[in-house]
């Protein structure tokens, strides 16, 4: 039996949140908080993690054109995409997919879902392709946190 449904929906939504996301959700609040059984609260905050990224990677271009149309967000952009492009140029194109997964899985902040959905956006990757590989990367950077917080080792948290 799942726990409290208001429970879950804080779960799911919370899980939402870049750079909190489903890794620090399971351990920090599903079982920690709310006494939850990791494999209750595992994929209720997957689902929250994931479910924001196709409309990422597929509706991305248009908010970007929204926004150019303000001086302040495309001096933003013009200076800001660029940099990142070159900045992790050499490696995307390499390794492509499986950078992106990896980018995603390592739990650290500024890694994880929305900023991937980014990094697959600027490289114009595959979407489909992209939502797939970040999955896996929700999904190894929640068991990573979850399996370290299960075994004492908390000094992440």
């Amino acid at each position: 039996m799942i726990g409290n449904v208001s429970e879950a929906v804080e779960i799911f939504l919370i899980s939402m949140i870049p750079g909190i996301e489903s890794r620090y959700v399971v351990p920090l609040i599903a079982i920690h908080q709310f006494g939850w059984a990791w494999w209750q609260a595992f994929p209720i905050a997957l689902g929250g993690n994931i479910i924001l990224v196709p409309f990422i990677l597929l509706f991305f271009k248009k908010v970007e054109t929204y926004f150019r149309r303000f001086p302040r967000w495309k001096k933003a952009m013009d200076w800001g995409f660029p940099k990142i492009r070159k900045r992790a140029d050499k490696k995307v194109q390499r390794y492509e997919t499986l950078a992106l997964v990896i980018f995603v899985a390592i739990p650290l902040p500024l890694t994880g879902a929305g900023l991937g959905s980014l990094i697959a956006y600027l490289f114009d990757l595959p979407p489909w392709r992209s939502f797939w590989m970040i999955f896996i990367g929700v999904f190894i950077s929640t068991s990573i946190t979850t399996v370290l917080y299960l075994s004492g080792q908390q000094f992440l948290f």
